[in-house]
Parts: structure tokens; sequence; C-alpha cells
């Protein structure tokens, strides 16, 4: 149990670390075309976020997939970037349901949570079961979206 709560909490560190600038960035740039109103758009935004960035974390720490570090370091800015631009055209029209946007924060996220996926496995390093501070990480990931 003590393993949970180790991972569980850099799960929520990792969320809440005024160095995670890129999810900071990623998710203010979601936000910026909802009024305070229209929260629950929001929270189905950064949801679909949050389940991509899980998955990638999960598959890549699993060695299901992996890809070049730099390769994913560059994506990571183009996301906030592409994110941004989506913004400026949709302004005029913000979305009223399932849209363009929420596909994109679902395949937006797989690309952040690679990124952090090279950290999660240094810090993980021999240890025989993955899965279970895979899962505590993941939990912490979580509260910091409800």
């Amino acid at each position: 149990m003590h393993d949970f709560w180790l991972w569980f909490t850099i799960g929520l560190q990792h969320i809440l670390d005024v160095n995670g600038y890129d999810h900071i960035c990623y998710v203010t740039a979601l936000a910026v075309l909802f009024p305070i109103n229209e929260w629950r758009k929001l929270l189905v935004l950064v949801t679909a976020f949050t389940i991509g960035h899980s998955l990638t974390l999960a598959i890549s720490v699993l060695n299901v997939i992996s890809l070049p570090q730099k390769l994913i370091e560059c994506l990571i800015p183009v996301t906030i970037i592409a994110t941004c631009i989506y913004n400026v055209f949709s302004a005029k029209n913000p979305p009223k349901r399932v849209s363009l946007n929420y596909f994109l924060a679902l395949i937006f996220g797989l690309i952040h949570g690679m990124g952090f996926s090279y950290l999660l496995k240094s810090l993980l390093g021999r240890e025989e079961s993955r899965v279970g501070p895979l899962f505590s990480f993941n939990v912490g990931l979580r509260q910091d979206n409800w």
C-alpha cells in the first residue's frame, strides 16, 4: 500500500508541478474558448486529454511502443500551437458538441503522455511490476481533473 501512495503522489505532483508548463499551456489553450458556465465541455476536453495521456503512458512504460524522445519533445509544443491556431479559427463559432477539438485533445494527450513516459520509465528503473506503480500514478493524475 505504501507503494501506491508513493506513485499516487508522484502522479499528482506531475500535474501540479509548475515546471510542467507544457500541460499548463495546453490546458490553458483548451480553456480559452469556454466561458465558466460551459465548464462541462471543458471537463470533457481535459478528460479526453487525460485519457490519451494515460493510455500512451501505459503502452510506453509497458514497452508496447517506443518513439524517439527528441521527436516527441518537438511535437509537444506543436500540439500547443496547433490548439491555439484551432482556437483562433473556431473562436467565432465555438463547438456546440463533440467536435474536432475533442479528438485533438485525445490525440495530443497521447503525445504528452509519451513525453512524460521517458521520465517515468527512469523513475521505475528495474522495478519488476510496472502495472501497480503505473496505475497509482494515473490515479494521481486523475485526481486533479475532479
